[in-house]
């Protein structure tokens, strides 16, 4: 799935070229994605200029004067950028037209969503997709004081808090894994019971491991593209522990361990991260 890394690396593909300019053409081919995407939607939003485009967690934002389109990428959506004349693919499911400059959401697994939010429904953190998500992790308010106390009380493995995103979104499966073993913390282990040294130390490997990612352009992911069209820059290749059950620890040789946790792979040293 693209996570926090993936998205905004997304983003500022878009946003250069986007921001600015006048939607000419908006058109849906398969409505039936996560949530239908709106039968009015075209209509919204064709002939309005794009204000900016941001990000929250891992939805894409582009503002318009009169509301918002809320875009998620689902497990395995991306947004390229295509010549006017090139023929769509099979799982291209919507185009956005400025002038020259052509983008196509695809998406072959269709659990993405394009939705609207419209000015007049009240402020955009508001709605239901954006409300509960907590704090960016390169918000300045981010802090290890902020995860103690968000994390207190809680009896769930601080691995699955991470990914549940209500104290601090983009946090994803990849990126978790890696953050718990730069910060020396067994991914089992209950959240409430981390101390505030620790979070504090989980916090900046938190940004650590997000930032590295940002700056190789994403991670491995099969069906991620950037907003050129260009694979991403392969993040796991340098990974600590993701996806390298069986192979020794970089840091004292265990072999690296896979278990599951909420349906999902996690990757941990057995005696770097002790519980």
């Amino acid at each position: 799935m693209p996570e926090l890394p993936e998205v905004e690396t997304t983003r500022r593909g878009i946003a250069t070229i986007m921001t600015g300019r006048v939607l000419e053409r908006f058109s849906v081919y398969e409505s039936r994605m996560r949530w239908p995407i709106p039968a009015d939607m075209e209509a919204t939003i064709t002939g309005h200029q794009v204000v900016s485009c941001e990000r929250r967690g891992k939805y894409l934002l582009l503002n318009f004067a009169h509301g918002t389109q809320i875009v998620h990428l689902g497990m395995s959506g991306s947004i390229r950028r295509a010549p006017l004349d090139q023929p769509r693919l099979k799982h291209d499911h919507v185009e956005w037209v400025f002038g020259d400059a052509r983008f196509l959401l695809h998406d072959p697994r269709r659990f993405g969503a394009v939705l609207w939010h419209d000015l007049a429904d009240g402020p955009l953190e508001s709605h239901p997709l954006l409300a509960k998500l907590g704090i960016e992790p390169f918000d300045p308010g981010f802090t290890g004081k902020l995860l103690h106390q968000g994390l207190k009380g809680k009896t769930q493995a601080i691995k699955q808090a991470l990914l549940a995103g209500h104290i601090v979104v983009g946090v994803g499966n990849i990126y978790a894994s890696e953050a718990l073993f730069k910060a020396r913390i067994n991914p089992k282990a209950q959240s409430g019971s981390l101390s505030l040294a620790r979070c504090e130390t989980l916090a900046v490997a938190i940004r650590q491991t997000l930032t590295q990612a940002l700056e190789s352009g994403g991670s491995t992911l099969r069906d991620y593209v950037n907003a050129t069209g260009e694979a991403g820059a392969y993040f796991s290749l340098h990974a600590a522990v993701y996806d390298h059950a069986g192979k020794p620890c970089p840091i004292c040789e265990t072999p690296i361990r896979r278990i599951i946790q909420g349906q999902r792979a996690t990757y941990y040293c057995p005696t770097c991260q002790r519980r």
